[in-house]
Formats: C-alpha cells, structure tokens, sequence
C-alpha cells in the first residue's frame, strides 16, 4: 500500500522536489501552499496557509477523507528576512516567525492525532544550519531553526511511544527562489559601516554556488521512507563535517569562525 506524503510550501524550491521524489518513491502526495499549485504530475495541490489553523486543519480532513491516513509529513513551508536586529521590527520578526515555526506547529496539531491512533507516522521538520551557526544579520531566520530543532528534539520523545519518529533536516546552501525571496532590509546599514549587504551579499552568492534542489529533495524524501531515523540531520557531505565541529567545537570559536563569514 503506497503511503501517504504531505508537504508544506510544496509548490517550489526544495519543497516541490521533495514532492516529486516522494512521487517517484511510489507515494501519494499532496501539497499544502498559500500559493498557486506547481501542477507537478501525480501531486495534489491543496490551497492552504500555514498560519491559519482553520485551514489546515480542512485540508488534513480533505486528505483524510480521500486517503483514509496520512503516514508523512514534511513541514518545509517558510521564508527568511535579513538585516540588523536593532532596525528590525518586532511585527517583522513575529511574522517570520508564525510561518517557519509556528505554521509547523498547526500542521503537527491537526496531524498528531491521526498517527496516534493509527500507531504510526513520520514527521520530517525543515530546518537548517543556520540554527546551530546562527548567522548575523539573519538572527530571526537562524532563531527559528534553531527553536525548530529544539522542538523537534523534544516532540520525538513525548510520540515516540505512539511509533511515531521525529527528525529535523538541516539543510545548508541551496539554489531556490528562497534566496530572491528573501526580504532585506539595509536599514542602518551606515551606522553598520556596510556590514549588513556584505553579509547578505556574501550568503546569496554561496547560496547561488549551493546544492541543486533537486538532491536536496531526493535526500529529503529518502530520509521520509526510511524506517529509523536520527532526531538531526544535515544534507552533503561538507555540512555533514561542519555539523559534527559545530558540535565538537568551544561555542566561541564556533561563532568567532561565523564572525569572519559572515559579519566582518
């Protein structure tokens, strides 16, 4: 019996190759957007906002009524903003905040109990190096995934006797349209000496020399179908190595390293 995938923000970038490999893995898809559907073959697009749980909720009862189940999530949908914290509005950062983090968390709430009682499910939260290495002039971005991965650390162990698993994938750089996406602000940058665009500058061009969606998917998708997991985990083999010397690392030197990257 095929399973069943749901993933958030599938309509591009990594979330539609993600899509499209479950596809290939012989799964049934579908895909929650706020946006229009990608019209990928065999994924069902199903209009709906993360941030509103009315919504989701709707459409996990549409998927349910059609599939009878759902086996897997992956909750990708998100967005980042950039600049200084001191320039950056607070309703900003709240806003970012409701989709990455808490438009995870609504779709968790309405998918939790379904996998209760079937005694079974996986859930795969998108997050990313940038919780571990927090980056400058991204805080709230880097934030987000960092409480991402604290939730998901925690939430594998309260289900784990329901048989369900929880894990988080971290990715690093890669080419989407989450880089032109992306909301800047350069405000106070004089007062910075120019160091916000340095630093954004210099994480779009690594994003733009990154991973090609299409790997980051397939290696998502695979993680989705295994049948144990990690509760972390990063993508490629360079941020597989930089996630262990995050680990092994002083905390200062770590941040010191990141200082030089990304905020000289």
């Amino acid at each position: 019996m095929p399973k069943v995938a749901v993933v958030t923000g599938g309509s591009s970038g990594i979330g539609l190759c993600t899509a499209q490999a479950l596809c290939a893995a012989g799964c049934i898809v579908y895909e929650l957007s706020r946006h229009a559907g990608s019209g990928a073959k065999g994924v069902c697009h199903i209009s709906a906002d993360v941030t509103k749980p009315d919504e989701v909720q709707a459409a996990i009862e549409r998927i349910l009524r059609e599939q009878g189940r759902v086996d897997i999530v992956i909750n990708n949908a998100g967005f980042g903003i950039s600049g200084a914290v001191e320039f950056t509005a607070a309703e900003e950062a709240k806003r970012l905040f409701e989709v990455d983090f808490f438009g995870m968390v609504h779709v968790n709430k309405a998918i939790l109990p379904l996998m209760r009682q079937a005694g079974a499910g996986r859930i795969v939260n998108i997050s990313s190096m940038a919780g571990p290495a927090a980056i400058p002039f991204q805080t709230y971005y880097s934030a987000a995934k960092a409480a991402i991965n604290a939730y998901t650390l925690a939430l594998a162990n309260e289900v784990r006797p329901f048989g369900i698993t929880v894990c988080a994938i971290m990715p690093g750089d890669i080419r989407t349209g989450f880089t032109a996406a992306r909301e800047k602000s350069a405000a106070g940058d004089d007062i910075y000496n120019g160091r916000i665009a340095r630093s954004v500058a210099g994480m779009e061009k690594d994003e733009a020399n990154g991973m090609r969606p299409e790997a980051a998917g397939k290696y998502i998708a695979g993680i989705a179908c295994k049948r144990r997991v990690k509760p972390l985990y990063a993508i490629g083999f360079w941020y597989k190595c930089l996630a262990v010397l995050i680990k092994l690392l002083p905390v200062r030197v770590v941040n010191a390293l990141v200082y030089l990257l990304y905020a000289r």
